[in-house]
């Protein structure tokens, strides 16, 4: 007996009659005159084949009704364009009258007419040059002109100059941390790995213009989120016809990266590693998942809840060996990176890496915006208390989530972790603005990527394989 069934295609239930079959999943299908089904998109990407709409009402979904637009045909909207650009422009302008911060103030002084121009090209160009043009504008301005202006006088937020010198401790004591601190900036609250991104300086130096800029911290932190962003495109999109550039252009120059990557930049590569650990535990990259996860986990303790949600993913997609192989190669390589340093100083890590950015140090870190958990701490004890303890209850129920409903995709996997980050940067002691950039792009560039909304997995159209015995087996029956 000759076998029909083509590599990849699922076995079917009923009996094959060589004919295909005329039923298809509401989003992989529809409905034309005749009782007859048409694939929405095929294999192979032809041009305007999409898992969205081209446009609002071209294709029906489910019982007739128009599907909803996609987040790349929402974007390129000419009012939404607007919108963005007035946003930003008001954002960038409060920084000079608000902030007390030199570095913030001269990124809204610079950034906030460049989002105008931007908006201006906006309303009048033609919509085929209008993006691009204004995104140019944007992070012309926002970006790339604040930080040279920065990187060249050597300014920056203390941060930078945390990472900086701690891989200079790194390279001559072999410990990045300071064994007595003394101030807020001898403290540094990141794991081992973070001080990889001061070895540029270390060994460049600042000696002229070229080293300075090269040698700065923020311009390793802002290669590694985009190279990370530019992977997870590449895996998760559907088809080959849209390209990321416009898309991470407008991203980064949105005042949710560039003030960042301006002034500091040390949450950037989180925000691209925990994105590209979805992306890849959604393909099935189980080695890869894992190297990508424990490289997260070696730069921050905020990016060890990625550790079990992107494990979940791979075993309700793929089965329990590849889960446990992406979870020991994470937890193996992490703890081959931090293990050594805990072992040699428990006490200075533990000090400064989880002590004090919960406020439980002698000296308080800086870092506070007005949110919940900063709030409460700001009122003694008590409150700093009932802080931890709202931090605890909210991550125990998104465990619960977890647990109840793991992850079926990529954006679902993102969506939850975006999820468990907010309430701890909401809840927690020390939090600010700053760190709700990640749970923002996780939202965001997934849905981007993946050039739909929702969390499900779109259901590959059945219609384009071949059903039916191939000619030659009809031939010789």
């Amino acid at each position: 007996m000759v076998s029909t069934r083509t590599p990849g295609q699922p076995r079917s239930r009923g009996r094959l009659t060589g004919r295909r079959s005329t039923q298809a999943h509401p989003a992989t299908a529809t409905a034309v005159p005749g009782g007859r089904a048409r694939a929405a998109s095929r294999p192979g990407g032809r041009r305007g084949s999409r898992d969205f709409p081209r446009q609002r009402g071209d294709d029906p979904g489910p019982g007739g009704r128009p599907e909803p637009l996609g987040p790349a045909r929402l974007a390129a909207m000419r009012r939404v364009q607007l919108l963005g650009c007035a946003v930003a422009a008001v954002w960038a302008a409060a920084f000079p009258v608000v902030s007390d911060l030199a570095n913030q103030r001269l990124w809204g002084t610079v950034a906030a007419p460049a989002y105008l121009l931007a908006g201006l090209l906006c309303a009048t160009l033609p919509r085929r040059l209008a993006a691009r043009a204004a995104a140019a504008v944007a992070l012309l301005g926002a970006v790339l002109l604040p930080l040279a202006l920065l990187a060249l006088q050597g300014r920056h937020q203390s941060e930078v100059m945390v990472v900086e010198r701690s891989a200079r401790l790194l390279l001559g004591t072999g410990s990045p941390y300071l064994t007595h601190p003394v101030v807020v900036s001898d403290y540094n609250p990141y794991l081992p790995a973070m001080a990889v991104f001061g070895l540029p300086r270390t060994l460049l130096g600042n000696a002229g213009p070229l080293t300075q800029v090269l040698g700065d911290a923020r311009i390793w932190f802002a290669l590694t989120f985009l190279g990370c962003l530019l992977a997870c495109w590449r895996l998760l999109r559907p088809t080959r016809d849209r390209g990321p550039v416009l898309p991470l252009a407008v991203l980064t120059a949105s005042p949710l990266i560039a003030l960042a990557l301006v002034v500091g930049g040390v949450d950037l590569p989180l925000i691209g590693v925990c994105c590209l650990a979805m992306a890849l535990a959604e393909r099935d990259r189980t080695v890869a998942t894992g190297l990508v996860l424990a490289l997260a986990c070696s730069l921050k303790w905020t990016a060890w809840p990625a550790l079990p949600v992107a494990v979940l993913l791979i075993w309700r997609l793929y089965g329990r060996r590849p889960a446990v192989r992406a979870g020991l190669t994470a937890v193996g390589a992490a703890l081959a990176v931090v293990l050594p340093v805990a072992l040699a100083e428990p006490a200075v890590l533990r000090e400064q890496v989880v002590r004090f950015p919960l406020g439980l140090t002698a000296i308080h870190t800086p870092a506070g915006s007005p949110l919940p958990g900063k709030v409460l701490a700001g009122f003694g004890p008590t409150g700093h208390t009932v802080s931890l303890a709202l931090l605890t209850m909210g991550g125990a129920a998104v465990a619960i989530w977890l647990l109840a409903r793991p992850p079926v995709s990529a954006i679902a996997a993102a969506d939850l972790l975006a999820a468990g980050l907010a309430i701890a940067f909401t809840l927690a002691p020390a939090g600010r603005f700053g760190y709700l950039a990640l749970p923002a792009v996780l939202v965001i560039w997934p849905r981007l990527a993946a050039h739909r909304w929702t969390a499900r997995r779109p259901v590959p159209c059945l219609l384009s394989l071949p059903l039916g015995p191939p000619e030659s087996v009809r031939a010789g029956a």
